[in-house]
């Protein structure tokens, strides 16, 4: 649980006192400090900590170690759904319409490399700068599922046949797919510096900046348009390998987005002053925009729609989604009210909900020792 308590005076001075790396302990690879003592539950602090990062325990944020355990839990790998339905449909002539194809290609092109961006962003920017070592075990998991998800689009292209030359190389020349991962990079233009370090109430700005950027936007905004999408087909009987395999991918972006919530809020909460009305204005600025490409995208990708979906619909929850991103965030909407005009999405991220045994994996996709069987 977040302790929403007002943090005192002397804590607020100690996160905001300017810390180089080595000084702070942030990487946890400094010399052995071989009188420092042991670290208590009051040392350990989001950012700027000045306690040793290679000691987890004692838990402070147990929510971040819940977390990682249920990534742990909810393991999966691509290569065991089959993709035969899925290949057979691909090579009839009049399986597919030429809107849906035009569609698949679009959602795999920026979905083949975004999480590998997701990934570089988590290990050279996120952690170095995360000093608490229980969100960091979680990143490692979450680091994980990034390789998983990026074998899940190597996966799918080359089981299709389809030109991977074409597909790993749209967000380098579709417009629409360019422009969205132009604006993420955008936001990390200070965090790939490899001298960039927290510990002014600008730089931790930065850093926040960058959070609400890879967490809420990429993650918690930018997968939603792709992931109606393969799952509307799904749910017409149509690519069913991928639906299935993007059903699992929602879910562990469904984690992904919590912990980044949490990590936002708990921040926030120990550093009071950086979360200025100038910079939650900007932060609702970045969801509108973002939420603006992400409409360019899905009429790119659906010029004319197709069977149950068009880009006016995807653009709607686009703007139900934001508003909601900004309700966790503590923010006022950046939308007029607007209605979830997919409310079957709920189900695809509902971790208790059963398929057939014999008929596929169980959608809890909990590893053996894990799942529950009564």
């Amino acid at each position: 649980m977040l302790d929403w308590s007002e943090p005192s005076s002397e804590t607020i001075a100690r996160n905001t006192l300017p810390l180089a790396p080595a000084a702070a302990g942030a990487t946890g690879l400094e010399d052995i400090d071989r009188n420092g003592g042991r670290v208590s539950v009051d040392d350990k602090a989001m950012i700027n900590c000045r306690a040793d990062v290679n000691q987890l325990l004692p838990l402070k944020y147990r929510w971040a170690w819940e977390k990682y355990l249920a990534g742990c839990n909810n393991h999966w790998m691509p290569t065991e759904i089959p993709m035969q339905a899925d290949i057979a449909l691909w090579k009839s002539r009049d399986g597919l319409s030429a809107d849906e194809r035009h569609a698949i290609k679009r959602n795999l092109g920026f979905f083949a490399t975004s999480e590998s961006l997701v990934a570089n962003n988590i290990v050279l920017a996120i952690y170095r700068h995360l000093t608490n070592p229980e969100c960091r075990q979680y990143l490692l998991r979450q680091a994980f599922e990034e390789a998983v998800h990026t074998h899940t689009f190597q996966y799918i292209v080359e089981s299709l046949g389809l030109d991977e030359g074409e597909l790993f190389n749209m967000y380098r020349e579709v417009p629409s797919i360019t422009d969205k991962a132009a604006w993420a990079l955008k936001h990390t233009q200070n965090l790939e510096d490899p001298g960039f370090s927290t510990g002014t109430p600008d730089k931790d700005q930065a850093f926040l900046r960058d959070l609400v950027a890879f967490y809420v936007v990429f993650e918690g905004m930018w997968f939603y348009t792709g992931f109606a999408q393969i799952l509307s087909l799904g749910r017409r009987n149509k690519m069913v390998g991928i639906a299935e395999q993007y059903q699992y991918i929602l879910r562990d972006e469904s984690i992904h987005l919590n912990f980044g919530i949490d990590v936002i809020n708990q921040i926030r909460n120990e550093n009071p002053h950086l979360w200025t009305p100038a910079f939650q204005d900007e932060v609702r600025s970045m969801i509108a925009e973002a939420a603006e490409l992400e409409a360019a995208y899905g009429r790119d990708t659906m010029p004319r729609g197709f069977l149950g979906l068009n880009a006016q619909l995807c653009e709607q929850y686009m703007h139900f989604i934001a508003n909601r991103r900004c309700a966790q965030l503590g923010l006022a909407p950046v939308f007029a009210a607007a209605d979830n005009p997919f409310p079957w999405m709920s189900e695809a991220m509902d971790l208790k909900k059963e398929k057939n045994f014999f008929e596929t994996r169980v959608i809890e996709y909990q590893n053996g020792g894990a799942l529950n069987w009564e």
